[in-house]
């Protein structure tokens, strides 16, 4: 399993419309940024992402790379989303923005499970998350538990065909075209019923 290499540049769109270079940014850092910010010692938020404190001090200084598990759970101790781990804080305003994303171009985030690829990951202070993923899980057993957190989701089914699991729902299969649009905090997995991965789009909200 690979994770995002923290340290990777993000570059983001300003409010004249120019792109530019940040500082890298450093995961560590961002991770005791947020847990600075909720006035939290180590040991408490370990405790809340259900992690080793030893394993959180690690990630806080750069010694190890987390697993998208990890991940997972720092970020639900947080309250926030696994993507938004990775998203440097901003004043930018939001007035006049626009960035394209070409084929092939966005980062991906490959794990057992899925294999994100980020898009529009120029803009800050986004309200919304756009990426595209690849659906490589196969059998809801695959996954650790429901994925959930917080906002609402839509997922548009690009190729393939895609069993949808949602925790209050009976589990529905989809293929190119179909979409759906739901209240993430309720718990949700996806997988693959084509012989091939499906693909699809998902767009959650940051709000």
């Amino acid at each position: 399993m690979t994770t995002r290499d923290p340290m990777s540049l993000i570059r983001i769109a300003r409010a004249g419309g120019r792109t530019e270079l940040a500082p890298p940014l450093d995961l560590g850092q961002r991770v005791r940024a947020l847990r600075k910010e909720r006035d939290w010692t180590l040991e408490q938020a370990a405790r809340e992402a259900g992690l080793a404190r030893s394993t959180l001090s690690k990630i806080e200084n750069g010694q190890m790379s987390p697993t998208y598990e990890a991940l997972k759970k720092l970020a639900l101790g947080l309250g926030i989303t696994v993507p938004q781990l990775f998203t440097p804080p901003s004043d930018t305003s939001a007035a006049g923005r626009r960035v394209l994303t070409k084929m092939g171009e966005g980062t991906a985030h490959a794990t057992a499970t899925y294999e994100h690829t980020l898009l529009a990951e120029e803009l800050s202070q986004k309200r919304m998350l756009p990426y595209r993923a690849r659906i490589r899980a196969r059998r809801i057993e695959e996954f650790d538990g429901w994925v959930r957190h917080d906002g609402e989701e839509f997922l548009y089914v690009l190729t393939g065909e895609i069993r949808l699991y949602t925790e209050f729902y009976e589990p529905v299969d989809m293929r190119r075209g179909d979409s759906a649009y739901y209240d993430a905090a309720m718990g949700h997995n996806v997988v693959s019923v084509s012989p091939e991965d499906a693909t699809i789009l998902w767009v959650t909200s940051l709000a």
